[in-house]
Parts: C-alpha cells; structure tokens; sequence
C-alpha cells in the first residue's frame, strides 16, 4: 500500500517574532511590509483608510492599524496584545507575531516569540539601543531564537545619516556578545516610507545590503530546526476502539519510524513502533510538528501526559528542574507556594524551591540575592513537582525544554520557563547514602514490627492532635510500636527556626516527611499531626515514604471550619480574626482538601470510630 510522508513543513515557512521599544514602529514596519507585498485584501485596506481618516492620523493610511487588532490598541496607540499575521511571497511562507514594546507587557513578547525562527528587533534611530531593547534581546536569546535581525527605523528623521546607524549597530553588538547571540543582521529602515523593507532605497547608498523581506526570504532555518534532539512524541489523546488503539499527538522532536523500538515514560515499558497514522492515512515516517497517531506492536498502559520516545536517547525522569523563567503575573512569585506546571501534554502540582538569581536586564548581570521575581522579571529558579518529568534542555528541544506555570485559583498563566537542567544535582554535594549492616526485612522480621506513616490533615483545631494521642495510645496497647510527630512540638526543635510563610510551610513539611521515613523504615508507625494546607506538600510528603517503599496513608479530618472556630482551643481563630496572625490557615490561607484521603474522618465519628477507621486502612 503507497504510504504518505507526514515529516515537517518545508523550509518555506519562517516564524517571525517582532519587537521593540514603544513607538519604535513595529506595527507599523508589519503594516508595510504586509501592504507592500501585496498581502492586504482590498476591502481591509478600505477599512484601514476609512478608520485614519476618521483619526486625523494626518496619513492617507495608518499601516499599523492593520496589525493592531484591538480597540485598546488603537485608542491608546500601543501594542498590548500579540497579533499574528499570515502572509506568502512567492519564496517562501510566513507567520508574523506583532509582540507588545511597552515594559508591562514583555511577557506577550515572550508567548509571541516562543516558536519564532527570526526576531525582528526594532531600534528607533534617534533613541538607539534602551532598556527595551535590551530586554528584547534578552528574550530572544533565553528563547533560543538562532537569528536576529535589528530594523533601525525611522531614518528618514536623521536624514539617513550613517554615523546614526553605525551607532545603534556599535551598542547593540555589545549586547549581543554578552548574550551570545551569533546570527545578528543590521538594516536601516523606514517604516513609515517603505525604505528598504520590500524594496532597496536610493535613500542609503551605502547600505549595500538586501531590503527585509529579502533578507527574510533568504534565512536558512533548516540547520535550527534539525537541531530538535531525539525523538520524542508526548501523548495528547488515547484513540480506542474494539479493534484499534493508538496513541495521538504532535511529534516534538527526531523521527519516528515503523518498526523503531521505543520506550514509553515515565512507566519505563517498550515496545515497537507497529504503524503511524497521519491525517491522510498511514505513513512510514513522522518528523516535527506532524500530527500523527503511533500504534505500538504490544497492549501498554499509556496515558496523556506520557512521552513515546528511542531508548537510545531518552530523557531523564526527574521531580526536579533548573530553568530560566519569567515571571509574568502581576503578584510576585512565592516560593513554596504551589502552582500547576504544564510541559507538554503532561500536568502536575509544583513548587519554586529556590530563587537562584534574577537577571538585571539593564546590566546583563545575575543578582544572587534575588529572594522573588516580580511582573516581567527574569531569573533562575529550582522547580520540583509533584509528579515524575520527562524534560528536555531548552537549548536540545524548544517545545520540551519549556514549560508555564499556572495560578491554582485564578487559572491564570504566571510564568514561562526554559529548563536549563533537566535534573539538577541535590543541593547537598559530594554526600553519598550510607546503607546500614541490617537489611529492613531482616530489622522488621527481628522485631516483629511494621513500619508506615499516618499523615493526620486537616483545619487547626480540627482534632488532628486528639486522634493522633489516641492512636498512639491504641497502638502501643496492642503492642506496636508508634509515635507521634506533632507539628507543634517540631516546632519547638528541628523546625524551630521555620515561619508561617508558604515556602517555610513547604519546608517543615519535607523535613517532617523525611524525619517520619527513618522511623517507618526503623518499623515505627508514625503518626504525623501536621496542618499541611497544600496538596503538593502532601503529596511529596507521600512520595519520600512511597518512593522508598513504605506505607502512607492519608486521614483527612474534614471538620467545617465553624466547628473548627467554635473549639479554637488556643484561642488562635480569634487572633487570627483581629488580624495579629497572619497566614494562619482557614482564615488568612486557604485550606486544600485532599482528593483522594485514604481516610477520611468526620465530627460525628468520634474519636473511638475515627481510631477503627484508620486502624482497618493500617492492616490492609
């Protein structure tokens, strides 16, 4: 049977990501470029005539207006959101994105530029290189974007004088040798007049360069795109059938091939590549950004969210992720406070455990004191997650080396990040396990001992200190051996020097986990009394003890937040009510209940049934 060939795009098709300071004329330069090579239907260029018109914009026509799409834009005369234009010569294709140049808006720039083959970086010749050009340049280098070309507009009011442009290519090489960008190209252009961006311009004799568009035309994007790593294919939709079952998504990178040995992440299972299905049937070979459907030759148990990649090549299965990110929500970063990361088909729980450096646009130099990211700013941070990765170096794979980071409550999107580290090092360096003489079985079978974590959740004054006394109680009375870790005595020691912040919370969490390991491992059922108001907190916590093979079991004390106030037993509800403590949980933090409890326990169990409860889930 013929097969059809799915494999990427031609080299024809170029990404265009376009950014400046305000006013530089960005809208303006796509404006021309789109009018000048004939990209604009008649009746859109009526309508752009009749709307300048209408604003005495003192032009027959307002070019910018064709890329400026919102009303706010056009009111305010600025780009605020980022504009798409498509358009053909007879070379090649083009995807334009018009990205925002006001300083609030940079992380527009950012979605804008993500995919992008070519910046085009707009330097006003009367102003030359500023801050925003910095940050553009940036951008584009953190991005990974292999060519740059800087348009150093309006001209026409310095007379085309050289000396202007050969000023603003000086500055800007700097920045471009500090961020190690290696294909820069300088054009001196008019937007407003046309010169040199369709058409060579008698106004610059000694520019002897091509015009834009046919510098455009004439990039080479193959060798970046070749530049893709392995392959790898996440799993968007499980198609299924009574006789078919495949595997449907986008491939990400390399190839893949029918009859290629493949392993499935983060599951570890392998099998072979049996058939690929395209949109117009089937096909021997899949390459970069096809949209294809893989059958494997054997029936496993893949999900969405799970990555089909080569043995030979796979990527590392990791929690723990460096990566340059920029913050784009208009509240700071908080580290340890959770947020859903997505990186590529998969989504899971995550938290910023560290905020290594901010960069200093201005400068280019790393700040090591940096304990945040505000709106727009840029940094290196340490990401751990909930559930397993699969990621990829930005710099080996643009689509699985990013990733964004979602506000749990708003759904917002508040950062986009580019993983530098797929699995960075412990922070504790040069430390190696030590295994002890006794194996665990041989230590539980001597002592004729079990050890497991009951992880007691709930509101304060929920009865996690009540239920826990009497477990231990009961336990001990049955001749096993237990203990409790309560979160208010840890406090007085090994978490003495933590706060009520999210990222002190996240802490005393781990080090309780970790603490509550070593003596399940000794054969202690250990019974933890801690508040823990977020899940990813308590699902690490879960994955220290599963993660070694020992039994976690969550109780969840789902007491309603009233009853929970009418006992304040400290009298911490009304402190907490007049203001004196802040974060306290119920009232200035909020609560996430867990979804999936092991145990969940109500008022009117009792204490004694709440004890039976979690003792028929122990002897399971």
């Amino acid at each position: 049977m013929a097969t059809l060939d799915v494999s990427a795009p031609t080299v024809e098709l170029l990404r265009i990501a376009t950014a400046g300071s305000v006013d530089d004329g960005k809208s303006t330069l796509l404006g021309r470029l789109l009018h000048d090579s004939k990209a604009i239907m008649a009746d859109q260029l009526d309508h752009v005539r009749a709307v300048s018109q209408r604003r005495g914009s003192g032009a027959e026509m307002d070019l910018s207006l064709i890329t400026d799409g919102l009303r706010a834009e056009r009111e305010q005369g600025i780009t605020i959101d980022v504009a798409y234009r498509y358009f053909a010569t007879p070379r090649r294709r083009f995807i334009l994105a018009d990205t925002p140049g006001h300083v609030r808006y940079t992380r527009n720039m950012v979605t804008g530029a993500s995919t992008a083959d070519v910046a085009v970086l707009l330097v006003d010749a009367r102003a030359g290189v500023v801050e925003q050009t910095r940050r553009h340049a940036t951008i584009s280098a953190l991005l990974g974007i292999p060519h740059v070309v800087v348009a150093i507009n309006k001209m026409d009011l310095v007379d085309w004088d050289r000396v202007a442009f050969d000023r603003v290519m000086r500055d800007f090489a700097i920045v471009a040798e500090r961020l190690e960008l290696r294909d820069v190209h300088y054009i001196p252009v008019s937007a407003l007049e046309g010169d040199n961006v369709v058409s060579s311009s008698a106004a610059a004799p000694w520019y002897t360069g091509p015009p834009l568009l046919e510098h455009l035309e004439e990039i080479d994007v193959s060798a970046a795109r070749a530049r893709n790593g392995g392959a790898r294919f996440p799993v968007q939709w499980v198609v299924r059938t009574h006789t078919y079952r495949g595997y449907a998504g986008q491939v990400a990178g390399g190839e893949l091939r029918v009859g290629d040995p493949v392993i499935v992440l983060p599951s570890g299972d392998r099998s072979t590549i049996s058939a690929i299905d395209g949109p117009e049937g089937e096909t021997d070979v899949a390459l970069p950004p096809a949209s294809v459907t893989v059958r494997l030759a054997d029936d496993l148990d893949v999900s969405r969210g799970d990555l089909i990649c080569h043995p030979s090549d796979a990527p590392t299965v990791t929690r723990d992720i460096e990566a340059t990110m920029c913050w784009m929500a208009e509240e700071q970063l908080q580290v340890g406070r959770p947020y859903l990361l997505r990186h590529g088909t998969r989504e899971t729980r995550a938290v910023i455990e560290d905020v290594y450096d901010r960069l200093d646009v201005e400068t280019l130099v790393h700040d090591p004191k940096a304990a945040t990211l505000q709106l727009n700013e840029i940094g290196r941070v340490h990401v751990r997650t909930s559930a397993a990765l699969t990621p990829d170096a930005y710099t080996a794979n643009r689509t699985m080396g990013a990733f964004i980071l979602v506000d749990l409550q708003t759904r917002d999107t508040v950062a986009a990040g580019m993983i530098s580290d797929p699995a960075p090092p412990p922070r504790s360096a040069n430390v190696v396990w030590q295994p002890g003489g006794l194996t665990r079985t041989k230590r539980w079978s001597s002592l004729h001992t079990t050890g497991a974590c009951l992880w007691l959740t709930g509101l304060p004054a929920s009865g996690k200190s009540t239920l826990s006394a009497a477990l231990e109680a009961r336990l001990v009375s049955d001749g096993r051996m237990a203990y409790v870790l309560d979160g208010d005595n840890l406090r007085h020691g090994l978490n003495g020097d933590l706060g009520f912040g999210p990222a002190d919370r996240a802490e005393n969490v781990r080090r309780t986990a970790h603490v509550a390991r070593m003596l399940a491992d000794a054969g202690v059922i250990v019974v933890v009394s801690l508040v823990s108001p977020t899940r990813v907190d308590r699902d690490l916590a879960r994955q220290v003890l599963e993660t070694d093979g020992l039994s976690f079991i969550e109780v969840w004390l789902d007491t309603p937040l009233d009853e929970c106030e009418r006992r304040d037993p400290k009298g911490l509800y009304a402190r907490a009510r007049k203001g004196e403590i802040p974060n306290f949980t119920g009232i200035g933090q909020a609560y996430e209940p867990p979804v999936a409890a092991e145990v969940v326990v109500r008022p009117h169990d009792g204490v004694d049934g709440a004890v039976e409860q979690v003792l028929r889930e122990l002897s399971r």
